[in-house]
């Protein structure tokens, strides 16, 4: 059944002049709906005042001919969703839809958006909202799917959600259960700090592998797999960078959906790296004898790139749809009442893959991670205990666990307390001290450069020296 068979239309007849229109006015179509109850007519803008704005950019095709021609807008409101049904069994506002079709022909990659209005009495509080329009052939077992493709979402009051996008076609408002909101107020400087800590990361992490190319001790096994950490690290901070500051509404669906991917790749990679850390650290205090593992660096290789690799590519078969624009809500205090403003990025769409891939992930890492670090330390905590002078020892040691609660990425940690009161400390601590993950990685390389210097400079004083006594 044709879903326009099920929602009465208003159909504008827009006569075009031959002339060019040079300085041509936007056309607004309120749509004209019908009554659940009844069969009458009402104008939407007295019961649902929804609201279509049209660029004059759609009457440029009509002007270029010699003959006066003749255009005809079709505006559609739908009272129900039930013919938009997807596989998420998304929920709409009140479950209006509104749609438009210039003359049966496709309108696409408009460089003035069209303006879609939708007003509300509804309390969106817990909610994330975003535009979203219907594409049909998206989905294997019904006919079609939301997509945020191409639309850019705006919320200029509480009761008014404002859709700016480059196409015609279904239009609607989609509605997510989010967590608590973030103040838009906290947007910006966590923005700031993001850039300026990932900036310094990315160059620290640059100078690390320039170190790391002059370091006379390449084939050490557990400075490579450093270098392995550094190089996930980097490739985080960089894609990271891209997919939160590149504009989405005029980005092609298929690189913010690559950027996406890649974005996820670099985290699976990065906290691989981090319990390949774990488990290096393990046996390096714990082995008693020597313990010789064949190919091991490749080994690690192939798990830290690998298997990451394998995830992104399983997803990206089964099911692409995952990665592509991602919505966060702000919430954003009004004179009459609270309001919320979205930020886009190139992420994860599906909740599910975000809570097993993302969240699941980096929770057994660092559980894993932390584990290791109580050990190590419990370690550490033996062997001065056995000194009779520990004082010396202090400064060295509270320098090595800090180091390796750096290394071992402790501080992800930090994502699981973003709820109630621990919800803006948590913000602000996990986007510091993770932004410049890349810089302590520097620092700790740097320490552990010098402390391996300082060794065999005294070796080879040690050597020196009984050389001259005998």
């Amino acid at each position: 059944m044709s879903p326009r068979s099920e929602a009465a239309r208003e159909v504008l007849h827009v006569p075009v002049p031959a002339l060019p229109l040079s300085a041509g006015s936007d056309l607004i179509c309120f749509p004209v709906g019908r009554s659940e109850r009844g069969s009458a007519l009402w104008p939407l803008l007295v019961r649902a005042p929804h609201a279509m704005q049209f660029p004059a950019e759609l009457t440029k095709g009509a002007c270029v001919t010699s003959r006066p021609a003749e255009l005809r807008l079709i505006c559609i409101y739908f009272f129900t969703a039930h013919l938009f049904q997807d596989d998420r069994n998304s929920s709409l506002l009140n479950n209006y839809v509104l749609g438009a079709q210039l003359d049966h022909r496709p309108v696409n990659n408009l460089q003035k958006p069209v303006n879609i209005s939708f007003w509300h009495n509804r309390s969106l509080e817990g909610y994330t909202v975003s535009c979203v329009f219907w594409k049909e052939g998206a989905s294997k077992s019904s006919w079609g799917a939301w997509s945020p493709e191409g639309c850019y979402t705006e919320q200029p009051s509480a009761t008014q959600v404002l859709c700016h996008c480059n196409h015609l076609t279904y239009f609607a408002v989609l509605m997510q259960l989010s967590g608590d909101p973030v103040p838009a107020e906290l947007q910006v400087p966590l923005e700031y700090i993001s850039l300026v800590g990932c900036s310094i990361s990315i160059v620290a992490s640059l100078l690390t592998m320039l170190l790391y190319s002059q370091s006379r001790k390449q084939s050490n096994s557990t400075t490579r797999i450093h270098m392995n950490l550094n190089g996930s690290v980097l490739l985080l901070n960089v894609t990271f960078l891209l997919s939160s500051q590149m504009t989405l509404p005029t980005m092609p669906r298929p690189v913010c959906k690559v950027l996406a991917a890649v974005l996820h790749y670099a985290l699976l990679s990065s906290l691989t790296w981090m319990a390949i850390e774990g488990f290096n650290l393990y046996l390096l205090l714990g082995r008693v004898y020597n313990t010789y593992i064949r190919r091991y660096l490749l080994k690690l290789c192939m798990l830290g790139w690998g298997f990451p690799a394998l995830l992104v590519l399983l997803l990206l078969m089964v099911k692409s749809s995952v990665y592509g624009p991602c919505v966060t809500s702000l919430s954003k205090s009004q004179e009459n009442g609270t309001g919320f403003q979205n930020v886009s990025m190139c992420w994860i769409q599906s909740a599910m893959v975000h809570s097993i891939l993302v969240m699941g992930y980096g929770g057994l890492t660092s559980v894993f991670n932390l584990v290791v670090l109580a050990w190590a330390l419990w370690i550490l905590y033996r062997l001065r205990a056995q000194e009779k002078a520990l004082s010396p020892w202090a400064y060295r040691d509270t320098a090595t666990v800090l180091g390796l609660t750096v290394l071992l990425g402790t501080t992800w940690t930090l994502a699981f307390f973003s709820f109630g009161v621990f919800l803006l400390p948590q913000l602000f601590l996990f986007t510091i001290f993770n932004s410049l993950y890349g810089f302590f990685l520097f620092l700790w390389f740097c320490s552990q450069k010098r402390y391996s210097d300082a060794e065999a400079k005294a070796g080879m004083e040690a050597v020196s020296s009984s050389q001259m006594t005998h």
